[in-house]
């Protein structure tokens, strides 16, 4: 097993310096009971500055940008080279966890703590980014923070309101930041040579297999769909079973097809029916129509794209038997995020030299990384997290694993910062 650079101590510090600061952020929140950050909101201007206080103190230099995202850089061996940035978010669904975003915020500053204690300058700047918004909880749109640096906000976004009826443009000038501004906050590609990102798996893959790190391959895409069988309501009474059309047993023969087709397929893959509604709804009446949702989610979009077709296909064909008539109509769809090979190479590489061995897996949960992805090489590493539980105050994650994910978080950005 190759040597990291980092010492088992001082990982071992570093770990109990994260933990105490997502402890630390954990109490900046709008409520007394349970954690909830949002976006443009005075806990957000808080955490901001408690973070640009800890980059400051890891020998960065820092700024907020005109989305609301904090700043930091460690300057490279050469002043004004290209930074390879690290981030992740500091906003919080309601009544969350305290490691969902936070983590990867803290574990960054943790590598550029140690170089800076080393006194060391790498051929790259490191640059870390505590994005404002990835959750969407206020506004119901996600992304803002990491859009604001692809350059790709809507034109809309700005009069989007809150719960409210507080617009974004509105939130951002009672913060002192400027909507007409927002095209300001949009890096030039050529800064930035790649985009890194440590997370908790919001998923029991890592545990599950008694390691504390894996390296993500890609972010699921999903589609979603509302789903509809018609038949005829009848008297449950008088309408023999030979004679009758029912939505409800053509949507449930369908359901168990979905959930045994996508085990066959792909062990990747997932689809959920997560909704079922049925009319007239009665007792005694045969139901003559059925709604029901389907999502479904992969790491690669063909795969994704050919168990939808099946699924459907099939749909209709129980449909067709039973005398009913079938339609879907997709509502939401984003595609599948795949990491940059070389660095999923250099963070397997990392967590080989850290834990003796690296586990591949995919993301069923969105990140800044997807935003990130339309411009720069994105790769994530995932921290183990108690059963996997996540948007929820039971999120866990152990001293011992997180200086396991800071030493290689290091080992990656000083290997991929020097090749």
């Amino acid at each position: 097993m190759s040597h990291s650079l980092m010492s088992a101590g001082e990982a071992q510090s570093a770990a109990a310096r994260v933990m105490a600061r997502c402890d630390a952020l954990a109490a900046i929140s709008e409520s007394e009971e349970g954690l909830t950050r949002v976006y443009l909101s005075p806990e957000q201007v808080r955490a901001n500055a408690r973070v640009a206080e800890w980059m400051q103190a890891a020998g960065m230099h820092t700024w907020q940008d005109a989305v609301g995202n904090i700043c930091g850089r460690y300057e490279a061996a050469e002043p004004g080279a290209p930074a390879l940035l690290l981030g992740s978010h500091l906003d919080t669904v309601r009544n969350a966890g305290r490691y969902d975003g936070m983590l990867g915020v803290l574990s960054a500053i943790e590598t550029v703590q140690w170089l800076h204690d080393h006194q060391q300058r790498l051929p790259l700047a490191i640059e870390i980014v505590g994005f404002g918004d990835e959750e969407g909880t206020r506004f119901g749109i996600t992304l803002l923070g990491s859009r604001g640096l692809t350059g790709s906000w809507p034109e809309s976004w700005v009069s989007h309101p809150d719960g409210n009826g507080i617009t974004v443009a509105q939130a951002m000038q009672d913060l002192g930041l400027d909507a007409a501004l927002i095209p300001q906050a949009a890096r030039e590609v050529s800064d930035i040579v790649a985009y890194l990102e440590l997370h908790i798996e919001q998923g029991p893959c890592l545990e599950q297999d008694d390691l504390a790190l894996g390296v993500v391959t890609a972010i699921n895409g999903a589609r979603r769909l509302n789903c509809r069988f018609v038949g005829e309501a009848g008297h449950a009474g008088t309408v023999p079973m030979t004679h009758r059309k029912d939505a409800l047993a053509a949507a449930a023969e369908w359901m168990v097809f979905v959930e045994q087709a996508t085990q066959d397929q792909d062990a990747k893959l997932v689809a959920t029916v997560g909704t079922l509604s049925c009319l007239p709804g009665a007792v005694n009446v045969i139901p003559g129509e059925v709604q029901l949702s389907l999502d479904v989610r992969g790491p690669q979009d063909e795969p994704l794209e050919r168990l939808l077709s099946s699924l459907l296909t099939q749909a209709e064909a129980i449909a067709l038997r039973r005398g009913l008539s079938f339609s879907a109509n997709e509502y939401y769809r984003i595609a599948a995020t795949a990491c940059d090979t070389r660095l999923q190479q250099a963070l397997s590489h990392a967590v080989e030299t850290v834990q003796g061995r690296s586990l591949a897996l995919p993301s069923g949960a969105g990140h800044d990384a997807i935003a990130m992805a339309e411009r720069w090489p994105v790769g994530m590493l995932f921290v183990r997290n108690h059963r996997g539980i996540s948007h929820h105050p039971a999120e866990s994650v152990q001293v011992a694993d997180v200086a396991l994910g800071v030493q290689a978080y290091l080992q990656a950005v000083c290997d991929l910062a020097r090749s």
